[in-house]
């Protein structure tokens, strides 16, 4: 197994990045992005880093800025840009956040470190054939939604890449189930974690079992969360209340680069 190295800049890296991402108006707060930024510097295997999800391109600045920096060649940028979640579809049916992602790559000056495909993730993953280094997965949050954006793009993960998820501790029921289901109950994968509402881990197909115990503690406490949002609805009081005292039992806090390495490294 290769360890995972953290660049000697990778601090002023993500600084850099971060200025330029703040600019983008988007849903993802700065120790997730800079969290991001460190698995795109980190994953330590080839291969492409897959965004699915975009919107008007927060993230997707932030990853190509490292990406940049780093010589790791495009983000690849998937997403149809109709969001019923994001977009006032009853005033505007045909609203659409695809030109302002454009804008933006192009105002971050990413535009040519970014593979754009104005479509859905399946329409993409049919015919895909690279190996895939990181899967960032921040799509559709419905069950259905986000179990198609993994099941689509994680057979091409490389062994010792890395899976992430948007919002899987929000009230939705897609990312923290396929998080908990596919992920953190599979000995496919070995270190996992939360920062913020960030679901990751690395797949270790040869050695998942090593880091088992660690990943069953984990679930243990985040699968409660499952039944709460399983109707993907506005929660309100008691049940509210409930949500937030469970999520809040689950380790998210923001991670040192050091130290999120050692736990990726520990049986290596």
């Amino acid at each position: 197994m290769v360890p995972i190295k953290i660049p000697t800049d990778l601090d002023a890296v993500l600084d850099a990045a971060w200025e330029a991402a703040r600019r983008v108006s988007g849903y993802m707060v700065e120790n997730e992005a800079r969290f991001l930024g460190l698995i795109a510097a980190c994953a330590p295997v080839k291969g492409a880093i897959v965004e699915i999800g975009s919107f008007k391109g927060k993230s997707t600045v932030m990853l190509a800025k490292v990406a940049e920096h780093y010589g790791l060649g495009p983000v690849v940028a998937i997403d149809p840009h109709n969001s019923p979640e994001l977009l006032d579809h009853d005033s505007d049916p045909s609203a659409s956040s695809y030109q302002d992602f454009l804008n933006n790559i192009q105002s971050a000056g990413v535009s040519s470190l970014v593979e754009v495909h104005h479509a859905y993730s399946s329409d993409v993953s049919s015919t895909w054939n690279r190996p895939v280094r990181f899967l960032w997965i921040d799509g559709d949050h419905t069950y259905k939604g986000a179990k198609a954006d993994f099941d689509g793009f994680f057979p091409h993960v490389v062994p010792q890449g890395m899976v992430a998820f948007h919002d899987s501790l929000n009230v939705f029921s897609g990312p923290i189930r396929v998080f908990v289901e596919d992920v953190l109950r599979s000995n496919q994968f070995g270190a996992a974690g939360f920062v913020h509402s960030i679901a990751w881990s690395q797949f270790r197909p040869e050695d998942g079992a090593l880091f088992q115990e660690q990943r069953t503690r984990l679930e243990r406490v985040a699968a409660r969360l499952i039944p709460m949002v399983k109707d993907d609805r506005e929660l309100r009081g008691l049940e509210k209340i409930h949500f937030k005292l469970t999520r809040s039992r689950v380790p998210h806090a923001a991670i040192r680069p050091s130290e999120w390495a050692s736990r990726l490294n520990q049986f290596t």
